[in-house]
């Protein structure tokens, strides 16, 4: 019978940033809710444009992040090995705590996926010159 490879210390390096993200997912979910809750208020309050996007892109960023731990709680259930050998991650990718990480992962990054899609306020472009100046559109209309 062969024996295992041994964990390369790159593969626990990485497996470590991994546990120490994942150990921060209920923070970042947290934060990811509040978030939320931050821009469905200012929605709801009839907020400015430019406080409506600010709070999109706050969103968006918190989504990302949480969507990060999710990934690397993944990839961290599957264990240090799973870094280095591509049969041994296949196989952990098959049980069941290893895809309910997937499944939560890919809901949040369709999640922020859609946000970024409709969810981010666009504002409106900001014109080259300043109004009044030469460059500008009504001071050459005006001439």
């Amino acid at each position: 019978m062969a024996k295992r490879k041994p964990v390369s210390p790159e593969a626990a390096a990485k497996h470590e940033a991994d546990v120490a993200l994942a150990g921060r997912f209920d923070d970042l979910f947290a934060r990811a809710q509040e978030a939320e809750q931050t821009l469905r208020a200012a929605q709801a309050n009839g907020a400015s444009l430019e406080d409506l996007h600010r709070a999109g892109k706050r969103l968006d960023s918190a989504l990302t992040d949480v969507m990060r731990a999710a990934f690397a709680a993944q990839r961290a259930e599957s264990g240090p090995l799973g870094y280095d050998d591509r049969i041994y991650r296949r196989k952990a990718m098959a049980t069941s705590p290893v895809r309910a990480w997937t499944m939560e992962a890919e809901r949040l990054l369709t999640l922020r996926e859609s946000h970024r899609l409709t969810g981010i306020v666009r504002l409106p472009r900001q014109s080259e010159a300043a109004p009044g100046t030469a460059g500008s559109a009504a001071s050459t209309i005006n001439a």
